[in-house]
């Protein structure tokens, strides 16, 4: 009885946190958000050192949840033995252009999330690399490199996911220009021109 409360609270979690992610990020139809997570950290173990597939299910589940309500893509970052390619469906991986690699990640060479989420998806490969809109990392896997310019961190409400730290961001365009520079249509003033 303990492990389905502890389940359902990993997935529960897992929802609760994204959900603020999307919020603050606008994550909607078109955007990506990338996940990292460790199972084994998840568990209160070492990250890479006791993955489980059910802790995964779980995880995925509370992101299948959130992603249906808001309407976001996303892909799952595998571990470094597979160098942090990226488990996503086939069709946003030729609408964004992205490299293929070639692997089928299992829970020792992969990751157990990877695994999962390559395991649940209708048409699934492996990107290369990308350059999400957020990011949601669970167990500290370290997502950073695969998030667009410019990073937002984002501190929500849980920071734990089981025994697992949570940390995510979102980003922003880049702020370009010098002192001239107006970044909102109302802040335009008048004066002189360049040049």
């Amino acid at each position: 009885m303990e492990q389905k409360k502890t389940a359902a609270d990993l997935r529960a979690n897992t929802a609760a946190v994204l959900r603020e992610l999307a919020a603050a990020a606008d994550l909607k139809p078109g955007r990506l958000l990338v996940i990292g997570a460790s199972t084994s950290e998840v568990a209160g173990q070492r990250i890479g050192t006791s993955g489980a597939l059910e802790v995964a299910e779980q995880l995925l589940a509370g992101v299948r949840e959130v992603q249906q309500e808001y309407g976001f893509d996303a892909a799952f970052q595998c571990c470094e033995h597979l160098n942090r390619a990226l488990v996503l469906e086939r069709a946003v991986l030729e609408r964004l252009g992205l490299r293929e690699v070639a692997a089928v990640p299992l829970p020792k060479a992969g990751g157990s999330m990877a695994a999962a989420a390559f395991r649940s998806l209708k048409e699934p490969c492996l990107a290369e690399t990308i350059e999400a809109h957020a990011g949601l990392d669970i167990g500290e896997t370290l997502i950073g490199m695969h998030l667009r310019r410019v990073a937002v961190p984002f501190r929500p409400s849980l920071r734990y996911i089981g025994e697992a730290r949570v940390n995510a961001a979102f980003t922003r365009p880049p702020l370009i220009g010098g002192e001239r520079a107006v970044y909102r249509l109302e802040q335009e003033e008048g004066g002189a021109g360049c040049n």
